[in-house]
């Protein structure tokens, strides 16, 4: 019988000083299906205190204006020798060290700067754990335009580990076609243990963290909300896309790929199952009765709303106005429209300065009877699978709003009928959020 292939990632707060690393190794050694290892760079310690990609950065900065280094490069150097002290290992990086410093005084590059705090993490801690270090460079590939190579990374990531029982694995880098250093945005290394996931076609991937799965709502606007037990990825697609943030909205396609379930485990407190991500509602780990699986939003939207009479008769009219915007560069979020109307909801930092320019334009090219944009908007995502057979459930969130005495500006829903979203004033924005909660949580629908 074969064994169950687990790829575990750990973020910067689980690798931040010693005692997270012990904790990280007793998970690891606590499931011999944890055989592949992906860490970030260490994270903060405490309130006020730098993560150590922030401090690289800094550091790199410095060195590519001419300034002196030796100081702000010392610090770095520490945090990582007190990790390997306070383990009491007889390890030394002091080789790295001196390679990395060279190449910040020749300039080579703010991706090659970032990259070696999960580069150092990830020797450490292959040393700590007795795996084996597979540099993420070697294995890892992006295309001549920065974008990611799937097909080639897939390939020879997958020869590698074959090899390999075990590994440690940098998250977050990869290599260029020239062989420079190339990184994901932040919070990239999510994105490497998806990718390593796939390339073993392993059984589940660990993401661990310092929370304890995949919250219904976000807590700095709701008291202590409720974890999520279980999500599909198409759930927690739409929740990412409206500002939820434990897992980098990236990190969910190769393992959707190829149909691998993710787990969001709290390093902290590793007896917590977490939340479980799976491909679909098919899957056996999929057995919720919930109506709305989570709630998102974020600020900072605006309505570009045309009226005109019988624009329903004019061929193209939708395609003309939105022809502008790809003009500019810019995506639209919504469409909510009528039958003498077109509202248009865009991200408003992507029309700053150029908002009178844009107004022009759709005006010479399908002259409406009005045009206005109007700021000051705020959406809310409530997504849910159990939505669909669910009677009434557009309608406790209408009325959760309306008790709460919020005007809603703008409605929508998919028609996969798993998600509807709200447009509401950015000042009303936490007050719906804390309503809707309330509505669906009070009567136990989500546990």
């Amino acid at each position: 019988m074969t064994m169950d292939i687990k790829v575990v990632k750990f973020g910067g707060s689980s690798l931040a000083d010693a005692a997270q690393f012990k904790k990280v190794a007793a998970i690891i050694k606590d499931d011999p299906a944890r055989r592949y290892v992906v860490p970030s760079a260490p994270g903060k310690r405490f309130a006020g205190d730098d993560k150590v990609t922030d401090l690289l950065y800094r550091c790199y900065d410095h060195a590519s204006k001419g300034e002196d280094i030796d100081a702000e490069f010392a610090h770095i150097v520490e945090r990582y020798n007190s990790i390997i002290t306070d383990l009491e290992m007889d390890f030394s990086l002091e080789k790295e060290f001196a390679q990395i410093k060279n190449a910040f005084l020749c300039h080579a590059g703010r991706d090659y700067a970032a990259s070696r705090g999960e580069y150092l993490n990830g020797k450490i801690l292959a040393e700590y754990l007795g795996f084996p270090f597979l540099d993420a460079a070697n294995a890892i590939f992006f295309n001549e335009d920065g974008t990611f190579n799937a097909k080639l990374t897939n390939t020879i990531l997958s020869a590698k580990l074959r090899s390999l029982d075990c590994a440690v694995i940098p998250g977050f880098y990869g290599a260029m076609p020239n062989d420079t250093i190339r990184t994901f945005s932040r919070g990239g290394s999510d994105i490497t243990g998806s990718i390593v996931a796939r390339a073993v076609d392993a059984d589940l991937y660990e993401n661990w963290t310092d929370v304890s799965g995949f919250l219904m709502a976000d807590p700095r606007i709701v008291q202590n909300p409720q974890t999520i037990r279980v999500i599909t990825y198409h759930e927690l697609r739409e929740l990412s896309y409206m500002g939820a943030t434990v897992l980098h909205e990236d990190a969910i396609f190769p393992v959707r790929y190829a149909g691998i379930p993710i787990n969001i485990r709290n390093t902290n407190d590793p007896s917590v199952p977490g939340t479980m991500i799976v491909p679909d509602a098919k899957h056996p780990s999929y057995e919720t009765k919930e109506i709305v699986t989570g709630i998102a939003g974020k600020k900072g939207f605006c309505t570009v709303t045309l009226e005109k009479d019988r624009m329903n008769d004019e061929v193209g009219f939708g395609r003309r106005v939105l022809q502008v915007l790809e003009n500019h560069n810019i995506c639209f979020e919504h469409l909510p429209s009528g039958i003498d109307t077109m509202c248009i909801i865009l991200n408003t930092h992507d029309v700053d300065g150029i908002r009178d320019m844009i107004i022009n334009e759709i005006c010479q090219t399908v002259e409406p009877d009005s045009i206005a944009i109007d700021d000051d908007l705020a959406l809310i995502a409530v997504v849910g699978r159990g939505m669909v057979k669910a009677k009434g459930t557009a309608s406790r969130i209408f009325k959760s709003v309306s008790d709460a005495d919020v005007n809603i500006r703008m409605i929508d829903q998919g028609s996969s009928e798993q998600n509807i979203i709200i447009g509401v004033s950015e000042s009303c924005f936490e007050t719906a959020m804390c309503a809707i909660y309330d509505e669906f949580a009070k009567d136990n629908k989500i546990r």
